[in-house]
């Protein structure tokens, strides 16, 4: 889906994409930041990506969809509300003409607090950086 150039930022990452996925990419990006303004963007694994307290979530665009991909939990802790979406252990397919922002809310809500508990609990990792 996207063009073969530098993707260094999200901001990058959806201006590659076509336009009418454009505004979808735009509305997910603003939906996990009301959810975790605090979070760090970037780019992970070629696509748009959230930190806080280590990976939070990642989502991409795709020739008919929209992939999230809140990990393992953030799919198991919401099984039952994400049953009418295409999904894998540690991600969803959300079409373009349907896409939970609700349930995004919901899932990054969960992750934020998944991630400063396993933070929290692991001292090892205190004196790393939270990002």
């Amino acid at each position: 889906m996207m063009e073969k150039i530098s993707i260094k930022t999200i901001d990058d990452y959806i201006a590659s994409c076509p336009v009418e996925v454009q505004l979808l990419l735009e509305n997910v990006r603003q939906t996990i930041r009301d959810a975790a303004p605090m979070a760090e963007e970037t780019i992970n694994y070629q696509i748009p990506t959230f930190k806080w307290y280590g990976n939070l979530v990642h989502f991409g665009a795709f020739k008919k969809h929209i992939g999230f991909y809140p990990g393992a939990s953030g799919i198991a802790n919401f099984e039952n509300e994400l049953s009418a979406f295409p999904k894998s252990k540690g991600s969803v397919k959300f079409s373009f003409d349907n896409i939970p922002y609700h349930l995004i809310t919901k899932i990054v809500n969960f992750r934020l607090a998944e991630n400063e508990l396993i933070w929290n609990n692991k001292p090892e990792k205190k004196a790393k950086t939270k990002k």
